[in-house]
């Protein structure tokens, strides 16, 4: 079995699909792992795509009183107090390119300003999305009209996962090097500052830390945890996770379902 090549001082966990599976709830057997590694000295990271109204819960359910990552790095936030650590907004013209072509598409946009979500619609698209999130939305008139000079940290298209997959890759394409379009989930297309990852944010947390990346176990089941998994000493992938992502990780564990994050801290991290 390999191993990490120094003792794990760190551990950065995605949230949906990796801690939290359909239920949202964080098992038993995961809670005694992240216990037992934080009583030994090792601290404890949710590095995630949502925002912090709705990563918080379960920093405090696992005691986690550091940096946090949201909004796919795009915020990075203190768990115990909610103060802002670093914030990467997208570029004006970008979310307005972006929000007139999801509307030119028949996309369902959501765009995220001072830890609120936004949208123009309530649909079967944004309950999808706010079931999962557990938070309540501000509707608006128009997301084009809201935020044609008002900063959004992240924007969120959902759609059915055919869909969003093709529409995946016509966002590359239409942005280039203007933004960082990845995905969470099969139904949502998430788009944030170039300059955003979740392995940039991870080098972030860690050097808050006084931690080498080298000395860092990260765990995520979803392309957007690509970055994380790259940037981690030791990167582990859940076994639902999508072929691209097993390609980056050093290990691959069981699925949500089946503790995969406790399996990775008991194998990888503790003494």
């Amino acid at each position: 079995m390999i191993r990490p090549a120094v003792a794990i001082r760190l551990i950065a966990l995605d949230l949906d699909g990796t801690l939290v599976g359909a239920d949202l709830v964080v098992h038993d057997r995961v809670r005694r792992a992240v216990a037992r590694a934080q009583a030994q000295g090792i601290a404890v990271a949710i590095v995630t795509g949502r925002m912090f109204a709705a990563a918080k819960p379960y920093a405090d359910a696992l005691g986690i009183t550091g940096p946090i990552v949201c909004y796919q790095g795009a915020a990075i936030f203190n768990a115990s107090d909610g103060a802002v650590l670093q914030e990467t907004p997208l570029a004006q013209d970008v979310t307005r390119d972006v929000l007139e072509r999801a509307a030119t598409d028949h996309f369902h946009a959501q765009c995220y300003s001072d830890d609120r979500l936004y949208v123009d619609e309530i649909n079967r698209f944004s309950k999808k999305y706010t079931d999962l999130a557990q938070v309540e939305p501000v509707l608006v008139h128009s997301l084009r009209e809201t935020f044609a000079e008002r900063s959004t940290l992240k924007i969120v298209l959902v759609d059915d996962a055919a869909r969003a997959t093709a529409y995946t890759e016509e966002l590359r394409a239409y942005l280039g090097a203007r933004a960082y379009v990845t995905r969470s989930h099969p139904d949502f297309v998430e788009v944030v500052d170039p300059h955003v990852d979740k392995g940039r944010a991870l080098a972030f947390i860690a050097e808050r830390y006084g931690v080498a990346l080298d000395a860092v176990l990260a765990v995520g089941d979803s392309w957007n945890d690509m970055p994380l998994l790259t940037a981690a000493g030791f990167g582990v992938a859940m076994g639902s996770g999508p072929p691209e992502l097993f390609a980056r990780a050093k290990a691959v564990v069981a699925d949500v379902a089946h503790d995969g994050v406790a399996e990775a801290i008991e194998r990888y991290a503790l003494s």
